[in-house]
């Protein structure tokens, strides 16, 4: 059975796309993993940190991203000729392990979402209760996609946009686990707060039929080179204490990510730095965090 897990953060600018793809790389490169990337965000960070653009542009041109696929639960075709399998992208980076499920720029629209979900009530005269009708397509859009493929690798880590749109919830919803990359900043732990808090929401929102099994696999520090500026241990010492005063010392990552010019570097080449720069301090550190990642996966696994 493959591992769902979700990247994210309320707050953009913590690193969930750097996370992603080299927690995603590490894992196929250095631990042999059969690891999909999922791109949720309309930014496409992910989809442009794994393929260069003028790849992406014939993948988008032959309509082969993510938007074909919501487009099929909106708006069922029976004449659709593409399956998820059609649109997964394989050797993502030359590795036989890794492969990408590309985003889009345009990934659904709200109001076909709304007007389809209405009628859905309507048909089944469930419009008092509309919110059971939308909660039922938030816990299962993501998790359908999904489903024809997920026990085909060992991890589907799918990198969310910020805030908290339909498709971030409905991730979080097919998940068995979330990461949560964070700052050692105030305005990324106000992102912690307000996740940790819509999570809950979203929890009691699903308790009543089918419980959500998702878990909190840890928080990752996302560091700039040598500490928080170079010089501010001790500031970042003091947030980090303070995020563990509202999580247990299992629920953050003990190992840290320095951002180092290499792992900023490795955008512009639009591959990931544990493969652009294997021997830089930022990827020694991916490739420790993967150890840890993989620990805490045996340690769930024991306890289940």
């Amino acid at each position: 059975m493959g591992y769902v897990i979700s990247t994210v953060n309320m707050k953009g600018g913590v690193g969930k796309t750097t996370l992603t793809v080299n927690l995603a790389t590490s894992l196929a490169k250095n631990f042999k993993k059969r690891v999909l990337v999922l791109d949720l965000d309309a930014q496409i960070s992910a989809t442009l940190s794994l393929l260069p653009p003028h790849e992406f542009g014939k993948l988008r041109k032959k309509r082969k991203t993510l938007s074909y696929l919501i487009d099929g639960v909106i708006q069922p075709n029976p004449y659709a000729k593409l399956t998820i399998h059609d649109i997964i992208s394989p050797f993502v980076g030359g590795l036989p392990l890794l492969e990408l499920l590309p985003g889009d720029i345009e990934l659904y629209d709200e109001y076909l979402v709304s007007e389809m979900l209405h009628q859905k009530a309507v048909n089944e005269n469930k419009i008092e209760n509309f919110e059971s009708v939308w909660n039922t397509f938030e816990r299962m859009l993501i998790h359908n996609i999904l489903q024809p493929v997920v026990n085909d690798y060992d991890f589907v880590i799918m990198d969310c946009a910020p805030g908290y749109n339909l498709l971030t919830r409905s991730a979080i919803a097919a998940s068995d686990f979330y990461l949560l990359p964070a700052r050692p900043e105030p305005l990324s732990l106000v992102g912690i707060q307000l996740l940790e808090r819509r999570i809950k929401k979203l929890k009691d929102s699903h308790k009543d039929n089918d419980p959500l099994k998702l878990q909190l696999l840890g928080i990752v520090f996302i560091l700039s080179e040598g500490g928080l500026f170079g010089r501010y241990d001790k500031y970042y010492d003091q947030v980090k204490r303070r995020v563990q005063q509202d999580f247990t010392i299992d629920q953050i990552f003990a190992n840290d990510i320095p951002m180092d010019v290499n792992v900023a570097k490795a955008v512009d080449l639009f591959m990931p730095a544990v493969l652009t720069s294997p021997n830089s301090n930022g990827s020694k550190a991916f490739v420790k965090l993967t150890e840890e990642f993989l620990g805490k996966i045996t340690t769930f696994q024991k306890n289940s």
